[in-house]
């Protein structure tokens, strides 16, 4: 199973999805959007998914990704680009670091 694409400790990887987490609580925050608010846009059920996210206690799922862009009045592209950042490192640097 593929468990861990940036091949990073344990502990790195989560402070990437916390500063990832913080990166959406940004967005979220720059739309004027409650927590409450981004999970009724999104279709979630309960807003507590917004708020494990943005503490880095989970993923946003990648088919959300263009709800969640839509939601916060983001582009897709973007969006997904800068969400890379923190759950695929990796994949970011070779796609578009200017010295890779």
């Amino acid at each position: 199973m593929y468990g861990n694409p940036q091949r990073r400790s344990a502990a790195d990887v989560q402070t990437l999805r916390r500063e990832g987490g913080q990166w959406l609580r940004a967005q979220r925050e720059g739309a004027g959007l409650s927590q409450r608010q981004l999970a009724a846009r999104i279709g979630a059920d309960y807003y507590t998914f917004i708020s494990q996210l943005e503490t880095g206690r989970g993923r946003l799922p990648p088919d959300r990704y263009r709800e969640w862009a839509q939601a916060l009045g983001l582009d897709t592209r973007k969006f997904v680009t800068e969400l890379m950042r923190f759950y695929d490192p990796i994949t970011h640097e070779i796609l578009f670091d200017s010295a890779g």
